[in-house]
């Protein structure tokens, strides 16, 4: 094998567009090299890159395309070049454009006359969308892991939380009792929808474009079946103008994305709500706060807040791609190379904010008693009143209108339902018997009367933390 930096038939460093420049009579000028230049950021692509490569020259060799010493040496030189890279000795070039041109023309410094037949039966098109869709492979697969890691932290916090009573809002209203627990689980669930998106989302990226060339497929024995086999791919694209040119695989990745950075908002607003001293429901620990640099008393919830925000640009680049779709005819366009940074950032964003959050919220610390506290103010156990007098005939609306004016008497008098007397009460209605006090009024027999799957009571959260436990091993097996 050939290891010199220059071999012959290598490409030399002053050849601005040494790799297709074979038609053109002048070189790229400058600024339009580096405007039309994308290595600056797919170049995180390298690996795929190079794996795709890899792939495709075993793929050549089987077929009779390459030879074996030319695989083997192709494949050296890829190597020493991931090594390269990841020893941040690797010059990346503009003037090559993209991270593909700047590893094969390294290949072929370092291997000579082989590195220029690796690209034999590909595209950059077919080849750039190969990269793109291992990329998000692998970064769906690390999303997924901080998911099921943050789900796992909800349910620790629901256990402990089971029998923690605190208000359910409507309207940011009291509205009814509920356990902590409960609450929790309800983030859970959107989490867990979130998962199956991205699980389905998975199996439209993991199929291969390679073998599409640039756009009508290629005249030379390739076995695309098995390439897709050595890079893990579970199907190939059944037609090379849609493998080339659609990116709405990685649009549904930011949609999916958008849905999960929306659910943490969501969230983040209860907790930024909880955390204040009008609520006082939840302590998050210092290593998630700051202060103020003028106000010495405050604690600033700044993880919650801040993915509250992040939330809009994934929102945004969510809009970018599909604006950037939008107008495209068949087959590739130059438009392609700005589907990346929004795909980008959308994967950084989410992996960030989902990684704070499953270091954060196993470390909530509920303030157990100013929520029960909370949860008697506002007439929680209102709904409760009007089906104990259902259960005892009165039509519905009746009971609604009787408990209504039981609560007009209680705003009147600055109390609850339950420190309203049994008299004060009975003058509404006489089929309020002293018993409502104890199976209707008190918070403990609000949430347990609601005991059915789904419902608030402790028994029933427990079971569904025990169901959602399962439903994990099923979800991530």
């Amino acid at each position: 094998m050939t290891t010199s930096s220059n071999p012959p038939n290598s490409v030399t460093p002053d050849q601005t567009s040494g790799m297709w420049g074979g038609r053109f009579s002048e070189a790229t000028d400058a600024f339009v090299a580096e405007f039309t230049a994308s290595v600056q950021f797919d170049q995180r692509f390298y690996k795929q890159d190079i794996a795709g490569s890899i792939a495709h020259a075993t793929m050549l060799t089987k077929v009779g395309v390459l030879t074996e010493a030319e695989r083997d040496d192709i494949i050296e030189g890829l190597s020493t070049i991931r090594s390269e890279i990841e020893a941040g000795n690797f010059e990346w070039r503009i003037d090559l454009e993209d991270v593909h041109m700047n590893i094969e023309s390294r290949l072929t410094q370092r291997i000579g006359i082989t590195g220029k037949k690796l690209h034999t039966g590909r595209s950059r098109n077919d080849q750039v969308a190969t990269d793109i869709r291992l990329y998000l492979r692998d970064e769906i697969d690390d999303i997924l892991k901080l998911l099921e890691r943050l789900q796992k932290g909800l349910l620790g916090l629901a256990a402990k939380n089971v029998n923690t009573i605190m208000p359910g809002f409507t309207h940011l209203q009291t509205a009814q009792p509920v356990t902590f627990g409960h609450h929790l689980l309800a983030w859970f669930e959107m989490l867990v929808r979130d998962t199956e998106r991205l699980q389905d989302c998975r199996k439209r990226v993991n199929r291969m474009p390679l073998g599409s060339a640039a756009l009508a497929g290629t005249t030379y024995p390739i076995d695309r079946a098995y390439t897709a086999e050595l890079l893990g791919f579970e199907a190939v694209s059944e037609n090379s103008l849609d493998a080339v040119s659609d990116r709405d695989f990685a649009i549904e990745f930011n949609a999916a994305a958008a849905l999960i950075m929306m659910h943490l908002s969501r969230m983040s607003e209860e907790l930024i709500l909880w955390t204040s001293a009008q609520f006082k429901f939840v302590n998050i620990p210092d290593r998630f706060c700051t202060g103020s640099s003028i106000m010495p008393q405050k604690k600033n919830p700044d993880v919650p807040e801040l993915i509250r925000g992040k939330s809009g640009r994934v929102f945004g680049d969510l809009i970018s791609l599909l604006t950037l779709m939008k107008g495209q005819p068949l087959a590739y366009n130059k438009d392609n190379q700005e589907d990346k940074e929004p795909l980008f950032d959308a994967i950084d964003t989410v992996r960030g904010s989902l990684m704070a959050f499953a270091d954060m919220i196993p470390a909530l610390v509920p303030n157990i008693e100013i929520m029960r506290e909370a949860a008697l103010r506002g007439f929680s156990t209102a709904t409760d009143l009007a089906d104990h007098l259902v259960k005892k005939g009165v039509a519905f609306r009746d009971a609604h209108e009787i408990v209504g004016k039981a609560v007009a008497l209680g705003v009147a008098e600055e109390k609850d339902l339950s420190e309203l007397t049994l008299e004060q009460l009975q003058q509404f209605s006489d089929l309020i018997t002293a018993d409502v006090f104890d199976k209707a009024l008190t918070l403990e027999a609000s949430v347990n009367a609601r005991d059915h799957i789904g419902g608030t009571s402790p028994k029933q959260v427990e079971a569904a933390i025990a169901r959602a436990h399962t439903r994990l091993e099923q979800l991530y097996a």
